[in-house]
């Protein structure tokens, strides 16, 4: 079918949006659908959800497509990060629920034990400890952590030198160190195995 915004600009394809021209959402959909699942795929590594990434991320651009400015960056631009976002909350939201699913297995013996609420305590001052730290620096360690991927990876799916991660790594980690150091103890705590091999970069 021939495509009547084929000729415009990705620019002037958005701003057509927020005037309720459905032929423009889809014309913007011809163009970064594409790009935009293969973003999501390499985020989340799995179908289903990537597709729920693209899906949610047009919706979010026929929602605030009246917010886009074109002197602040391309149209392209603004697409992809949507789906970055959308891919991104998707690996939290996954990761919260396995959490959750782990917090409502029944306790061995029918009580708590001592280590099993230890455990759960020391993950939820990890939780609220990665949530204090630069944007940046929370979504790489999340996506290491929760994601699995090493830092190669990272590089990869988020578009950034593999020195960009390393460095992102580094002072998230660092700064986790100190927010997670018992005031009672002058030394930090040593991160944790699970971390480390998590941001190898093998």
């Amino acid at each position: 079918m021939p495509r009547d915004l084929a000729h415009l600009s990705d620019e002037a394809v958005v701003a057509l949006v927020p005037r309720g021209d459905d032929s423009a959402l889809a014309e913007l959909y011809d163009r970064f659908g594409a790009p935009a699942y293969g973003l999501a795929r390499r985020i989340l590594r799995d179908d289903q959800l990537a597709q729920d990434a693209v899906q949610d991320a047009f919706l979010a651009i026929w929602r605030s497509a009246a917010r886009y400015r074109p002197e602040r960056g391309k149209a392209s631009t603004w697409v992809l990060t949507l789906v970055h976002r959308r891919a991104v909350d998707l690996v939290r939201r996954e990761s919260h629920r396995r959490t959750e699913s782990l917090d409502d297995a029944p306790e061995p013996s029918g009580a708590a034990t001592p280590d099993v609420v230890w455990m759960r305590l020391e993950r939820e001052r990890v939780q609220d400890a990665v949530r204090q730290l630069p944007d940046q620096q929370r979504e790489a360690i999340e996506l290491a952590y929760y994601g699995g991927f090493t830092q190669s990876e990272l590089a990869e799916r988020l578009g950034q030198p593999i020195g960009t991660i390393k460095s992102r790594m580094f002072s998230g980690l660092a700064r986790l160190r100190e927010l997670l150091a018992d005031p009672a103890d002058p030394s930090l705590p040593e991160q944790p195995e699970r971390w480390r091999k998590r941001t190898s970069t093998s």
